[in-house]
Formats: C-alpha cells, structure tokens, sequence
C-alpha cells in the first residue's frame, strides 16, 4: 500500500512540474499580448530613402508575425551615430543597426574588397553581390552578430563646391571626403581623403571644411548636397562604392523563435531588392536635383577614364598586401577578389535582362 502512494504521490509531482515546465514555455512564447520588443538604430535622417525602407521593413515585421514582433524604429543618429551602430548592436544599446562599412575601417576587412574600386556598375548590382559574397564565404568578422541583409549605394562620383574636376591633375591639392577603404581611392586620384560623416557633410562643403567628395549621386538629393554643390564629375566607371549592413544583437536573435526567425529571412530577401533597386533610382533624383539647381555635370573622354582606372588600380595591390599581412593567405584573396568580378559581370547581366535602368547606363 505504501508503495502505491508513493507511486501516486510521485506522479502528482512529476505531473505538476511537466504542468509548470508547459506554462513556463508558454509563458515565454511572443503574441500580439505579449510580444518581443526590439529597437533599431539608423543613422539615415527620417526622411531619407533608405531610412523609409528601414521603416517599412519593421512594419512589415509586425504584419507578417501577427503583432508577435515589435521593432522601435529609431533614425537620425539619435540612438548611435553612423560610426558607433555596430557597437551599439553589440552592447544592447540597440538591438538592431544600419551603418556603413567604411565608418569601422579595419573592423570587417573581408567584407571592405566590396568597397575597392572593383567596377560596379549601379547600386542595384553591388547590393546583389554584396549579399552573394556574404553568404558564399560567411566572413567570421561578423560572427558577433547575426547579418539581417546587406546593401550598397550607386558607384561614387566626385563632387565639388568650387573648383570643376576635368583631369586627374585637378584634384591636387583638394580635400575630398571620403572613409574607410574609399579614402585610398580618393588619395590615389591625388586629393586628400577627410573622413566626415555623412550628416556633417552638408556643413563642411558650406564651411569649406572640405573642397568635395566622392559618393553616389544620390546624397546630392537625399542630404541636399545639390544645394552647395557646383560641379560633379562622372567618374563612376572608377566603380567603388560604399556598402551597409543591417544587423540585430546575436542574443537577441537567438531568442526568436523558429518560425519568427524564418519571418526576418524572407522580409530581408524582399528588402535586398527593394533597397537595390532604390539606390539606382535615387541616382536620378540625385542628378535631377543638382541639374534643377544649375549643377554642372563633367563627363569624362575615354582617355581620361582609362588614367582614372590606372591610377587606381593599385589601391586593390595595397588592400591585398595588407590582408596577407593580417595573416589571409594570397589564394583566399584572389578566390574573394574573382568571385566578386564574375557576381558584378552576372548581376549587370541581369540588370540589362530585367530592364532596370542605372544612372551609369548609356
């Protein structure tokens, strides 16, 4: 008899913590009630394109996980600045970040062959490639955190406040902004490279703090730059740009649940085209925006463009040094450097297929 209740006894227990052990995982499982809350922090102003995106792409969260994910969206730099998102995502400041490569230099120094002068072609093309480098060699420098998407602007240009860039010879003497691995570019070509950040940009052209810089088109629209602006030379065929991340907090992610995780996967795949395909048109506007103002645009003779092209080639000789130095053998990157020529050769391919028109096309 004793031995009976014993057994009844240990089955009331064990049924009663299997009980707790359900409510307890319940009890942690999101719903519109109770949801997982995040915040996201973007340098990008409210206004600008890709800030709008970043938006949307929470929105879309909400909708898409039935109210079971909240994401507060924080832009303009309010939360972290452009240069201290990443470590912002990493120390909890926020849970998730959109930044740019180039304001880390040396943090993620695989990932910068994307912003070596490779020749690419429209942003819509460096967005592809750049998510297609990703996932094809998965970079352990971006280990701490987990990779939402990846994007990239329109290949740079040279504007100027004062002073028209026909020839290389030009921009001697010319303080020119630019960051992370675009800032060898910018000295290759003969100027020197300022690093300021985009939103402080508008103020060092007004101020005279630097002559230029070199970036896409579209930041003559998007930070009004049109505006002190007189002159832009389309050495786009150089073919660098600046490319960014959205990332979220790895402890973070990891408690999503499965099926939210794969809700994050499939949105960012839609967002990888939406942001591509933005870059490309907010190139036109950029153009447009300057021209409306009386911009002067240079284009450059085919002659001028191949001294360009030369005269940067050696950036990439210097990056490749530096990453064997870093302890990356030669073959690895070649292996990076070829595979990123032959996406840029089948995305531009594809851009011609699909008919999606670039500010570079002719």
């Amino acid at each position: 008899m004793k031995r009976s209740q014993f057994l009844i006894a240990l089955c009331l227990v064990l049924g009663t913590l299997t009980l707790n052990l359900i409510d307890a995982e319940a009890a942690t499982q999101p719903t519109q009630a109770n949801p997982i809350k995040l915040t996201y922090s973007n340098y990008f102003p409210a206004p600008h394109p890709h800030a709008i995106l970043g938006k949307e792409f929470c929105e879309e969260i909400k909708k898409r996980t039935n109210g079971r994910v909240e994401i507060t969206y924080i832009p303009g730099g309010t939360l972290t600045s452009a240069s201290r998102v990443y470590d912002g995502v990493l120390k909890g400041v926020s849970d998730m970040g959109m930044s740019n490569i180039a304001y880390t230099r040396g943090r993620f120094p695989v990932t910068e062959i994307l912003d070596l002068p490779l020749g690419f072609p429209s942003g819509w093309v460096a967005t592809h490639v750049a998510n297609d480098f990703f996932r094809q060699f998965k970079p352990n420098e971006w280990n701490e955190v987990r990779v939402i998407y990846l994007h990239a602007c329109g290949p740079n240009v040279i504007y100027t406040s004062k002073k028209p860039v026909y020839r290389l010879e030009d921009l001697k003497g010319l303080k020119i902004r630019g960051t992370g691995r675009i800032a060898d570019v910018v000295k290759a070509l003969g100027a020197s490279p300022i690093p300021i950040e985009t939103p402080d940009l508008y103020d060092s052209l007004s101020r005279g703090v630097v002559d230029g810089a070199m970036n896409p088109m579209a930041l003559l629209s998007e930070y009004k730059l049109g505006e002190v602006i007189k002159y832009t030379t389309e050495c786009w065929q150089v073919g660098n740009v600046y490319n960014f991340y959205v990332v979220m907090n790895k402890n973070k992610w990891n408690i999503l649940p499965e099926d939210l995780q794969k809700v994050f996967a499939e949105v960012a795949d839609e967002w990888i085209e939406k942001h591509g395909r933005r870059w490309n048109e907010t190139d036109f506007e950029g153009k447009k925006f300057s021209m409306d103002l009386n911009g002067k645009f240079i284009s450059l003779p085919p002659d001028e463009v191949a001294r360009w092209q030369q005269a940067t080639r050696p950036v990439v000789d210097a990056y490749m040094k530096d990453m064997e130095a870093k302890g990356f053998s030669s073959k690895e990157m070649v292996d990076h450097f070829e595979y990123a020529k032959g996406r840029i050769k089948y995305w531009n391919s594809k851009q011609d297929e699909l008919g999606i028109k670039s500010a570079t096309s002719k």
